[in-house]
């Protein structure tokens, strides 16, 4: 066996000695790109990206939803990941004024560097709403959950069943909202060495590829599209629908902002001369 096949043979078997049954991502995801390089293992309990300089790959849910809680288990790139993304994100894949997005990009690193989530919502073709965090493991050991919560009350980033960020539905202030368009699920590894670390100072060394990152348990509650949605038509009972932070919600936030907030949109002000988007005063 050649030492790239080993490379593959021995990151695909330790990621299959941690799998365990869940949701099923031959049922539940499709337009699978990348070619070999996504695979499906372990009778659909477990999907692998992998990344080589010739391509990254990606997978994509087979259902649009409108609103929902939306869970996936990750285990990202090991070692040298530097200009890397993983991603697990949601959208409308709409154009202009159409296009909604929450998104949860993992940025790669150096050896032995910190990984960075990068967090971001788009409303009404409209982005640059970016918080970012390191994280307070390694989430190259084992699998983490990272979830989404979309209701029409607020949009809540969790890691490990613990709040990381909150956007609260402000529509009676005149802020735009995420609603109106239902959203796919999506999930990726690519290449985006030139901004992914450091602003792009540090590339991607190639010759740590291929890079491999593993994704299980997928869990939603959510209202499938077309259909109504409500908090009693809704999938998985009506718990998430209504969500809200509670007191402890409130303070896990403020825990990871303060401890592992490395950037907020809303302290920008060379950003923002003009003054901050106005969903800073109250998020």
């Amino acid at each position: 066996m050649g030492s790239l096949a080993m490379s593959r043979f021995v990151v695909l078997s330790m990621f299959l000695i941690q799998t365990a049954l869940a949701g099923n991502f031959y049922q539940d995801f499709g337009n699978i790109w990348g070619g070999d390089r996504a695979k499906i293992m372990n009778g659909g309990q477990l999907m692998t990206l992998s990344l080589d300089q010739a391509s990254g790959s990606g997978f994509q849910s087979k259902t649009q939803y409108m609103y929902g809680k939306f869970d996936m288990q990750m285990k990202l790139v090991p070692g040298d990941s530097a200009g890397t993304v993983t991603t697990c994100y949601m959208s409308s894949l709409g154009s202009g004024s159409t296009h909604y997005e929450i998104d949860m990009e993992f940025l790669g690193n150096s050896t032995g560097q910190p990984y960075l989530l990068h967090t971001n919502i788009f409303t009404q073709g409209q982005g640059n709403r970016e918080q970012q965090f390191y994280l307070w493991f390694d989430p190259t050991q084992d699998f983490h959950t990272y979830s989404i919560l979309w209701n029409p009350r607020s949009i809540i980033f969790s890691v490990d069943g613990r709040p990381i960020r909150q956007f609260k539905n402000l529509e009676s202030n005149g802020i735009p909202y995420v609603k109106g368009q239902p959203m796919w699920l999506f999930a990726s590894l690519w290449d985006a060495e030139d901004w992914a670390t450091r602003g792009g100072l540090v590339k991607t060394d190639w010759s740590q590829a291929p890079f491999t990152a593993g994704y299980r348990n997928f869990n939603s509650q959510a209202c499938a599209w077309p259909g109504s949605c409500s908090s009693t038509s809704s999938a998985g009972g009506s718990s998430w629908f209504n969500q809200e932070l509670d007191v402890t919600g409130q303070q896990l936030i403020k825990w990871a902002q303060s401890r592992y907030m490395v950037y907020n949109y809303c302290t920008d002000h060379r950003r923002f001369p003009q003054g901050v988007p106005p969903e800073c005063s109250f998020n």
